[in-house]
């Protein structure tokens, strides 16, 4: 009993683990365990590397010489305002010798009068030019004037005005030439080999579909290496948050970014630290309780035994003192001693100890106690409930093991779409008919560049002949203009200004030398043009070609594009193209639906059923803590039956109110050594200083030890007696406290198990969930698109009808103006030499 306040220290000390992880749950709330909504972390990437063979799409490029381009698409719209012939065409296409010359002449009346009007004038100029030489060896055209009047200078410069005005319509006319020839022969190269190009672009594209959808399923190690992080992770470091002195390494909280298992036990650790840190302070309390009971127990016995010896032996010793002290009061010779009798008197003892109640039966009941180690009994409970973490890891490793392996399954079961899917059978026939197409198109694009190449060297030729024209007559006004201003007579001769009648004659005898290889030109080239602009371009515009191609019937069976590209029968190239067009991809437009269900195989649970199910049947006891062992409920339940309660403490304290002594020693010493000071006999003065010294003495050495003892019994009384009437109670709660904890653990520990591995279910659902739709997105508009089909096309139109049909159009068009105002530009050059010549007969 006489080390109970060490072992109480030591106790104190060895627990005060425990009241430090409870002040850090205090400190350190639990965060909500409830699944967070997906953050932008959890939205998966993926890399689109599978779609790098595309067409790029052309467009019209906008060009200063878009005003002319329209005025020549008006004009070839009033010379071919027939619509596309469908039944010539399907007769050419199908019965090429029943074609009726009179029905392509009926359909070509417009460019038919235009025949004519180019072949009257390939044979009407040449014809006037031979009049005109002949003429002129007549010296009758383009000789000199007769005789002079007034209006001939209006006349003169009317003809220089005109022939100024008709040079600048055909200089503008020929620089529009030149620069559309050009163009035609920038982009007809480009334009010719974008043709094989495309066609090849195209069969890669249909070739590289088996390439794509591997590389779309080689994807799926994007969520499986999410996933296996998820699995496997572990804490980072500097990421472990600090921990007060004594606390478990293994309590780590959620800023470590963990695994699986060990996310799972730091979230039930988590949620039940403040139930099982609070359950373990109580019992912290119950045990200090007990071992705090059982000191002041046997303070209150040993302190009340030595109080009761205490008086037994000062009782005859203070009624000797009495006896003494009142006999010398009594005394005749003690002068004034009878105001302080009365005090003597009643010296007598107090506080009777000997009647407060025993606790030996109390501590009867507590002998041996405690039998356990509460203290290391508490510190395994901490350890064992802080091993929760590590604890999960190793009772969750076999089955993280398992979901590795259920994700290669997986990873197997994602390869059978790309083994499975069916698109490069469907591709195959149009793979062929686009190589056919690229080999027949071949010597046909290598004629058209050969043509372009001489109507190229022609137009330069003929172009550059009507800027020597040009040259001519400019110089020949030039030249008559400068005569005539040096002339003093209208008479005399002047060099200048038959040189420029000479080079006016010049450009009017080239003009008419070549002006029929420029309108035989300007007609082969407005023939081929003009055609593919009103038959091609502007029925390709308004898809007409598209609802002919549609037709049954009017393409031969050997063209049947339907069946070449394996379209579904309740297609055709219209629809197709529109599908293609908005985005759609050739799953839906050959329908292969109806072969192969895309969908079924990108059900989620397909792949994810075992990995679901694994994680839906593990199990684990997780939180099997013993908080309190049975020799240790048996100590508290001894402990509140011991009879600590039943005491009364409360005649403890009554008797602890009266004094040791009734009358104060010290007082009644002061009053014999004020009377000794009185006193006029000696031998009374002295014995009342003996008597003095001897009640001084008494004080100091027998009531002053018992009044300490009271004190020490004071504080003992005091704590049992706040403790004894909450007792039993505070027992009976931290025993339910403790076992309902101890129940609760597990029950609890499997709830938050269940909920944490249900929110990573759903987790990791969601991985698969978007790995599943971008396939399904990727293998029907990305890699089995058909839009580079349909942008094919649009390129096909922009390349022969706005880059080169409308510049080719424009060349004719300008060529074809500046062959026709050479006929105004011959008649006013011819006009115009008379004026540079001398006047033969000067009139006065």
């Amino acid at each position: 009993a006489d080390g109970a306040p060490g072992s109480l220290l030591a106790t104190a000390g060895a627990m005060r683990a425990a009241g430090l992880l409870l002040a850090w749950a205090l400190l350190h709330p639990a965060a909500s365990q409830q699944c967070h909504p997906a953050s932008p972390g959890g939205v998966l990437r993926f890399t689109d590397r599978h779609a790098e063979i595309r067409v790029p799409a052309l467009h019209r490029v906008p060009s200063s010489l878009d005003p002319l381009y329209g005025l020549v698409r008006r004009c070839l719209d009033l010379i071919q305002q027939n619509p596309l012939p469908t039944e010539l065409l399907r007769t050419a296409l199908n019965d090429p010798g029943s074609v009726r010359t009179s029905q392509v002449v009926q359909y070509e009346l417009g460019y038919v009068v235009c025949a004519a009007v180019a072949l009257l004038f390939t044979v009407a100029v040449p014809v006037a030019g031979m009049c005109f030489c002949y003429c002129r060896s007549r010296r009758r055209c383009g000789g000199r004037l007769r005789a002079h009047r007034r209006s001939l200078g209006c006349r003169r410069r009317c003809l220089l005005a005109c022939l100024s005005f008709t040079s600048l319509i055909i200089l503008i006319s020929v620089t529009c030439a030149f620069v559309t020839s050009q163009r035609v022969k920038g982009q007809m190269e480009p334009g010719l080999g974008a043709v094989p190009s495309t066609l090849r672009t195209l069969r890669q594209h249909l070739a590289n579909v088996p390439q794509g959808v591997q590389m779309v399923v080689d994807k799926f190690e994007v969520p499986r290496k999410q996933i296996i992080s998820d699995l496997g992770g572990e804490c980072r470091a500097g990421q472990r948050p600090e921990l007060p002195p004594g606390m478990h390494e293994v309590l780590t909280g959620r800023r470590c970014l963990a695994g699986l298992s060990r996310s799972v036990g730091l979230s039930i650790h988590s949620q039940l630290k403040t139930m099982t840190y609070e359950a373990l302070a109580d019992l912290q309390d119950r045990a200090g309780d007990l071992q705090t009971s059982l000191h002041h127990l046997q303070i209150l016995d040993r302190t009340s035994r030595a109080l009761a010896a205490a008086r037994a032996e000062l009782e005859p010793a203070l009624r000797e003192r009495r006896r003494r002290v009142v006999a010398l009061l009594d005394d005749p010779r003690c002068t004034s001693c009878a105001s302080v009798l009365g005090r003597a008197q009643s010296l007598e003892l107090g506080a009777d100890y000997g009647k407060v109640p025993s606790v030996e039966k109390v501590l009867k009941a507590l002998a041996g106690l405690p039998r356990s180690d509460f203290a290391e009994m508490i510190r395994q409970g901490n350890g064992t409930f802080n091993a929760i973490p590590e604890l999960a890891v190793e009772r969750m490793a076999q089955v993280i093991q398992d979901l590795r392996d259920d994700l290669a399954r997986t990873a197997e079961k994602v390869q059978s779409i790309a083994d499975g899917f069916p698109l490069p059978d469907y591709t195959r026939p149009a793979s062929e008919a686009l190589l056919k197409a690229e080999d027949r198109s071949q010597p046909y694009l290598r004629e058209a560049e050969r043509f372009e190449r001489y109507r190229w060297i022609a137009g330069t030729v003929l172009c550059s002949i009507i800027l020597l024209i040009l040259a001519c007559n400019v110089t020949g006004m030039a030249l008559g203009a400068y005569g005539l201003s040096k002339r003093e007579d209208p008479s005399d001769y002047e060099c200048r200004g038959e040189a420029g009648a000479k080079f006016l004659l010049v450009g009017v005898g080239l003009a008419f030398l070549f002006s029929w290889l420029l309108i035989l030109l300007v007609f082969a080239t407005f023939l081929v043009g003009g055609n593919i602009q009103t038959l091609v371009c502007r029925n390709w515009v308004n898809q007409e070609i598209y609802k002919f191609i549609d037709t049954p019937g009017n393409l031969p069976p050997s063209m049947n594009l339907t069946r070449q590209l394996n379209l579904r029968r309740d297609s055709n190239l219209s629809s197709a193209y529109r599908e293609c067009k908005s985005g759609a991809g050739l799953w839906e437009v050959l329908q292969l639906d109806r072969s192969y269900d895309l969908d079924e195989h990108l059900k989620t649970p397909k792949y994810t059923a075992d990995f679901q199910k694994r994680l839906g049947d593990f199990t684990a006891n997780l939180g099997d803590v013993r908080l309190l062992r049975s020799e240790g409920r048996q100590d508290l339940e001894t402990f509140a039956r011991s009879g600590v309660d039943e005491v009364d403490y409360g005649r403890f304290q009554e008797e602890m109110k009266n004094p040791v002594v009734q009358t104060s020693l010290p007082g009644l010493a002061r009053n014999l050594e004020g009377l000794q000071k009185m006193q006029r006999n000696s031998t009374v003065a002295g014995r009342l200083a003996a008597e003095a010294r001897a009640l001084w003495q008494m004080q100091n050495s027998t009531v002053q030890s018992q009044e300490a003892l009271v004190a020490k019994l004071g504080e003992s009384v005091q704590f049992l007696s706040r403790l004894a009437p909450h007792l039993k109670e505070r027992v009976k709660r931290t025993l339910a406290t403790t076992a309902s904890v101890e129940a609760r653990l597990p029950v609890q520990a499997q709830q938050i198990l269940r909920q944490e591995l249900g929110c990573f279910t759903r987790k990791e659902l969601r991985y698969f969930t978007q790995y599943l739709n971008w396939v399904g997105q990727t293998l029907r508009e990305d890699v089995a698109s058909c839009q580079p089909l349909a942008t094919a096309l649009d390129n096909g139109r922009v390349i022969l009808c706005d880059r080169i049909a409308d510049p080719w159009n424009a060349f004719w068009f300008s060529l074809g103006c500046c062959t026709f105002f050479l006929i105004p530009s011959i008649i006013f050059a011819v006009r115009l030499t008379k004026h540079f010549r001398p006047i033969r007969n000067r009139l006065m």
